[in-house]
């Protein structure tokens, strides 16, 4: 390693893969460091495997930084475990590897609301595109064709999800069964259709952004050193030189490692990601007075916004017993190595089977009918009139049948299970992170995810989980309710999960909940509802004085050569998994840099 370079990446998970890769391939006389705290990811079967990522969860491994927040009010002051990736990649090396886009109003209002000129959806639509390859078509106009990330369609594992996509579409009127609903077209709402994954389908590895930004380039004038966390920026006045990392050799230093610096001539960029990117930031003097005061932290910049704003997606999980026929993933996920030797050995093979899968095969982005308001109201009324009545584009939640038990309860048998998972889209409920320790990168933080601390988001997970369990007891897969995955109703309740052990008919009534039907689903969210792995807005990309920590330049306010580009710059959520927002972050980060920097070939 050198002692200085041009540009320094703190954190290198998928947003500084991708435009890392961009500015050294741009410029072949750019020096550019990358410092990612976890492993590599090259090759590893658990990784490049995808049909392994909720295997991951189960054993523990290195591959994770794990945060832990106390709920409020909303989910009864309980602890929320909250993993983020920690591996050259970061979470496209270990998500889901679910394809699901954002409405184009998501990016809109990034341009209009919080002022951030060239980031609306004209701008972003393109470069998501050109990031990635649409195997199932091509041609596609709303889709990418020779990008590095390939998209597909599963063509097996999905005979729970085709079923549920004809019930869905047979039960209601409103809802029909498209092609594509991540085409930013008007199929986006209440359309089911297959759920795409970032999955390449002839060969069933991972699309993610350290094997096709970075394994596969060997750009020489890219370094990448993993196992290194960085601790702060270090500043020349409010000029950033450079960084301090220290070793992560047995994946926790303690800060007893001495730690070493690293100086960028031209610019440093922090891509730590939602949790710590405002952590460096924080340790580096930049944050508000309070925070900074508290953890005996002389104050470079004040900037209250640090840590603020975030966000994330209220995801809840309903299991059901599955019949013997169900292609469900639970022995992939749960299974010893000699169970699963014939999905590794035909993955080598054929780049099929399970472990090229992973499970979600459907989807449907819900909008509310006139009807359904009517079951929502009042207390969803505000937030509907002020946020999506006048963007038809917008969704309130998605939903998508998992083929798999997706607990972590060990006592729960083995078997076959699915499920039909749904997350609010854009909760109203806001939290916030801060470090404890000026010196300890590895120190818990404060973190107060604040889930559900609004009942208007309470509201949207009760709409559906009537809805999921609807379609759920239609299947002909369904063969009863995990019950420990469902409310406790009251004694006499038509809802009570112990009635169905088979599926009823297609035009049976759908089941009449009372007041206290209600009540119980409602705590039985606030009980279970849980993070949905898209932490994001710690670093708001919006006006200082609103809260902002980045311009639309990614600058951080008050400093020089100092950006942020990752998921924590978002100022409003976003109604998707957030890998696709990551890639366009993170393109558009590169063509900011260049255009900068005086490269071209990015525009």
């Amino acid at each position: 390693m050198s002692s200085t370079y041009d540009i320094i990446f703190a954190g290198g998970g998928a947003t500084a893969c991708i435009t890392a890769s961009r500015l050294a391939e741009a410029d072949p006389k750019l020096n550019v460091l990358i410092l990612e705290a976890g492993p590599d990811s090259q090759e590893l079967h658990y990784h490049v495997q995808p049909g392994r990522y909720f295997g991951n969860l189960l054993v523990p491994r290195e591959i994770f930084s794990f945060h832990f927040g106390k709920g409020g009010k909303g989910t009864n002051e309980r602890m929320h475990l909250i993993p983020a990736g920690r591996a050259l990649g970061g979470g496209s090396s270990i998500n889901f590897a679910m394809y699901n886009r954002p409405a184009p109003s998501d990016f809109d209002d990034w341009e209009t609301m919080y002022g951030n000129k060239g980031w609306g959806s004209k701008e972003l639509i393109p470069l998501m595109n050109k990031a990635e390859t649409y195997q199932p078509n091509p041609n596609h106009p709303n889709h990418g064709s020779s990008g590095p990330l390939k998209i597909s369609i599963a063509s097996d594992y999905k005979n729970l999800a085709d079923d549920v996509i004809k019930v869905g579409v047979a039960i209601d009127k409103d809802h029909k069964e498209v092609d594509d609903v991540n085409a930013f077209d008007d199929k986006a709402v209440n359309n089911w259709a297959p759920m795409q994954r970032y999955i390449d389908g002839t060969t069933g590895r991972r699309s993610d952004t350290a094997h096709h930004y970075i394994y596969n380039k060997n750009l020489k004038n890219l370094t990448v050193k993993t196992r290194a966390k960085v601790t702060r920026v270090i500043f020349e006045g409010t000029r950033a030189v450079g960084v301090e990392y220290v070793n992560d050799v047995v994946g926790r230093a303690k800060g007893v490692v001495e730690p070493t610096i690293i100086k960028a001539s031209r610019l440093v960029v922090l891509s730590a990601g939602s949790f710590g990117s405002p952590a460096i930031l924080e340790r580096s003097g930049v944050g508000s007075a309070e925070v900074l005061k508290k953890n005996g932290i002389t104050q470079l910049v004040d900037l209250p916004g640090v840590g603020e704003n975030y966000q994330d997606h209220n995801l809840v999980i309903p299991s059901y017993y599955g019949t013997d026929d169900t292609e469900t993933m639970d022995d992939a996920f749960r299974g010893t190595e000699e169970e699963q030797k014939e999905y590794t050995e035909l993955w080598l093979k054929e780049g099929k089977g399970a472990f090229a899968n992973n499970g979600i095969n459907a989807t449907i982005k819900l909008r509310p009918t006139e009807a359904d308001l009517k079951t929502m109201s009042p207390s969803f009324d505000a937030r509907w009139k002020s946020y999506y009545a006048d963007k038809p584009d917008k969704w309130v939640l998605i939903m998508a049948p998992l083929a798999a038990y997706y607990g972590l309860n060990p006592a729960v048998p083995r078997g076959k299970y699915f499920s039909i998972a749904y997350y609010s889209a854009y909760p109203i409920a806001k939290g916030s992170l801060h470090i404890t320790s000026a010196t300890d990168a590895y120190s818990a933080m404060d973190f107060n995810p604040g889930f559900l601390e609004d009942f208007a988001d309470v509201i949207t997970l009760r709409w559906g989980y009537k809805k999921a369990r609807e379609i759920a007891r239609r299947s002909k897969f369904f063969k009863g309710y995990l019950a420990e995955h469902h409310p406790t109703f009251p004694e006499g309740s038509e809802a009570d999960v112990s009635r169905d052990k088979s599926p009823v008919p297609i035009d049976a009534p759908f089941i009449k909940y009372t007041e206290a039907d209600d009540e119980a689903i409602d705590a039985f969210h606030r009980q279970t509802a849980e993070t949905c792995w898209h932490s994001l807005g710690t670093c708001s990309m919006k006006p200082r004085q609103e809260g902002g920590v980045v311009d639309s330049h990614l600058n951080v306010y008050g400093t020089t050569n100092l950006k942020v580009a990752d998921l924590s710059i978002a100022p409003g959520n976003v109604g998707a998994n957030t890998y696709s927002t990551v890639i366009a972050i993170g393109e558009k980060a590169a063509v900011v840099i260049a255009k900068e920097l005086g490269i071209n070939g990015l525009e």
